[in-house]
């Protein structure tokens, strides 16, 4: 019996997880030898932020929560190595399987490998080249001991090629990001009231925002917003906001009748407003991996990016931190002068499935 901990640890996690335990479950029933613990590390213990999300993806309740939210990033690290070295000394797998960049990535990573248990990262190799990223250096030291490494893309293999790591240990699988997204795009949901209801399909935008340079400037968050709400034309921004932010926001005293701050949504009510939008304006990396997939035009406030298939396959844009940049993007989007999703290799729905084969070959 092949016995494995899947780490989920923070909101993009869930997403990453739920076909991998989806696909354990599927193939231990056709009688193959392997299990799994999963393990939430508690890094976003917020209802919003993570329990509507093993509802709505059908993830089963975890068998160990560590807690570990709530902190510094080296007090949130302390306490969740702390916490998951007990769940493995008590509960040894085989393989520990960490997902995506965040704390508890890193974390759940040097745990394991200091006991000598081998390490698997799904969405190894992306890299942003931004070391004021914390989530590049968790994704660095992560790639640095892990024994096998799951990618998306052609970009991610190459990046670890040049780091040295053995072809053998490189797995090019595809995005479990998208089996999620395909597998229950047919139960997107619109989100309930009024407002919602008022919205017409391709005649609004979703905008989300929460890396700290962009957010924790008040001038320059006040800057940004000021162009967004210019360049959209009185079309509705939603906006699902991060508690951080919100404060921010707060502080600053923007109001304006078309941006719309709303709380966080669920899984299937965000991609729901995402797939019929106009257009995404965000500073996350996921989001554009979805936006592509669903054809939706997408511009990302970053001056760098770890997904760049999706600029190159997708339909997103990467315009920098600057507000003055866009005024021309958002001209050009309004237009409906943006490019079409090409199609981005393996993913196609399929990748826990690879991910799951791959690991009964290596260790039954």
């Amino acid at each position: 019996m092949i016995k494995l901990t899947i780490v989920a640890g923070a909101r993009p996690n869930f997403m990453k997880i739920a076909p991998i335990v989806h696909e354990i479950q599927k193939q231990s029933s056709q009688g193959k030898e392997i299990s799994f613990r999963l393990v939430h590390t508690g890094q976003h213990y917020d209802k919003k932020m993570s329990g509507d999300f093993f509802e709505q993806l059908n993830i089963p309740d975890p068998d160990e929560n560590l807690g570990g939210g709530g902190g510094t990033q080296a007090e949130q690290t302390a306490s969740i190595m702390i916490a998951f070295e007990k769940e493995l000394l008590e509960n040894r797998p085989d393989l520990v399987i960490v997902v995506g960049d965040v704390t508890s990535t890193l974390a759940c990573s040097i745990a394991a490998k200091k006991l000598q248990i081998d390490v698997a990262h799904v969405e190894g190799g992306i890299r942003s080249g931004d070391l004021t990223m914390p989530e590049e250096i968790n994704r660095m030291v992560t790639d640095s001991i892990t024994d096998h490494f799951f990618t998306t893309s052609a970009i991610a293999n190459s990046n670890l090629q040049k780091a040295g790591v053995a072809s053998d240990r490189i797995h090019f699988v595809g995005n479990t990001m998208i089996d999620t997204l395909l597998a229950n795009q047919d139960k997107f949901a619109q989100p309930e009231g009024e407002f919602f209801d008022s919205l017409i399909p391709k005649q609004y935008f979703v905008m989300t925002m929460h890396r700290p340079a962009n957010v924790d400037q008040e001038q320059s968050l006040k800057a940004m917003v000021d162009a967004i709400v210019a360049g959209t034309e009185g079309l509705p921004i939603i906006f699902p906001v991060h508690p951080r932010t919100a404060k921010n926001l707060q502080n600053i005293g923007i109001k304006t009748g078309n941006l719309h701050m709303i709380d966080p949504l669920g899984y299937l009510e965000f991609n729901f407003l995402v797939r019929n939008a106009k257009g995404i304006i965000t500073d996350s990396g996921g989001i554009t991996e979805e936006a592509s997939v669903m054809n939706v035009p997408c511009i990302t406030l970053r001056d760098n990016t770890e997904r760049a298939e999706t600029i190159h396959l997708g339909t997103n844009e990467l315009i920098g931190t600057d507000p003055q940049n866009l005024a021309p993007a958002l001209a050009k989007l309004m237009k409906g002068d943006w490019k079409e999703y090409q199609g981005i290799p393996l993913w196609d729905g399929k990748t826990s499935e690879r991910i799951i084969d791959t690991i009964l070959k290596i260790y039954s």
